[in-house]
């Protein structure tokens, strides 16, 4: 099933025409072929999602003020979950994107240079952040919470959605143990396998979407 950008966010729009209480945000079903996201980064460039046809690709919807967020970056476990898994990904020429969807005004919505600043501070390595103040990715892709993990193959396959693993508190002491599902889709894509896990239901902060 291919379901594009343009596709969701029409969708959501004719639901809005007809009054309806459901949800502005239409699902994306893992196992979509995902295209068609434009967004720009920290640094000005302008990227699309089919640019990145042929490598695996992370979306990791974040916002640095949330305690579950902190908790994956809190350099006190071997120097950060979070940065351990991009570092991780970089080496295996998976293209990592960090998402920020906080609107202006809200918790966890901050320039692009601050948004430089706190990779530096963190020792965080995606291969890009992108602002998307105005919700569009957010919405597109559904991103409910931060985090709120999102893995795409070669073939730009949806093939795992969900939390980051499966221990929903924001204690750092509990991830050592937790079992991490992004790992672990990671792996599978590498290997040529199926992922055993698809989805899960995302734990952590609303993302701080606009009206």
């Amino acid at each position: 099933m291919t379901l594009s950008i343009r596709q969701i966010l029409a969708a959501s729009a004719a639901l809005a025409l007809f009054g309806t209480s459901a949800p502005a945000m239409a699902k994306m079903a893992t196992g979509s072929t995902v295209s068609d996201m434009t967004v720009t980064d920290t640094n000005g460039v302008t990227h699309n999602l089919s640019d990145f046809a042929g490598k695996t690709v992370v979306l990791e919807w974040t916002n640095h003020k949330c305690p579950y967020v902190k908790k994956h970056y809190n350099t006190e476990f071997d120097g950060g979950n979070m940065q351990n898994l991009q570092k991780a990904a970089a080496d295996d020429d998976v293209v990592w994107l960090s998402v920020i969807s906080s609107a202006p005004g809200k918790q966890g919505h901050v320039t692009a240079a601050k948004a430089n600043q706190l990779s530096v501070e963190r020792g965080a390595v995606p291969a890009a952040v992108l602002l998307d103040e105005d919700g569009t990715a957010g919405r597109a892709f559904s991103a409910k919470t931060t985090p709120h993990m999102y893995v795409i193959n070669a073939d730009q396959t949806l093939v795992y959605q969900g939390a980051i693993d499966d221990n929903r508190s924001s204690s750092p002491k509990t991830i050592e143990g937790a079992r991490n599902y992004v790992t672990e889709a990671l792996a599978a894509v590498k290997a040529g396998e199926a992922v055993a896990v698809g989805e899960t239901a995302p734990y952590g902060c609303s993302v701080k979407y606009g009206s």
